[in-house]
């Protein structure tokens, strides 16, 4: 069985828009745009890694957060369990520290945007919340 990846992903909104970050050519899924965050190391809660995560990955620090989905998804070499919350008070300026392109999306535009196959049912889920 492929090894399972824990990861804490951030739907970071701000004044009607979602964050969304370019994964490196040389990632996996590499060139496909995501939600912020990255993987729960061992001892540490999700809520400790999405702030860690997206503190040394966007320079800001997560002043609220919220439970939005969980998904479970194969991938022919690995498996990831998205832990997916929404950050939506956060102190600082997301600015891509490690050199990823960012950008804002709007409910119109969200769905225009390439995403890994199991970023589609975050995306569904942002689009049937009352949040964004």
């Amino acid at each position: 069985m492929a090894k399972r990846i824990h990861v804490a992903v951030g739907v970071i909104v701000q004044q009607g828009k979602i964050l969304l970050a370019k994964r490196a050519s040389h990632q996996h899924q590499g060139g496909l745009w995501e939600f912020p965050g990255g993987k729960v190391e061992n001892g540490e809660s999700v809520q400790k890694a999405l702030s860690r995560e997206l503190n040394e990955e966007l320079a800001i620090t997560v002043l609220s957060s919220q439970p939005l989905i969980e998904i479970v998804h194969d991938y022919s070499d690995k498996q990831v369990k998205l832990d997916v919350w929404w950050v939506d008070q956060f102190s600082g300026v997301p600015k891509g520290v490690e050199g990823q392109p960012l950008e804002w999306a709007t409910r119109e535009t969200i769905t225009s945007f390439e995403f890994p196959k199991a970023n589609v049912e975050i995306v569904e889920a942002i689009l049937n919340s009352n949040v964004f």
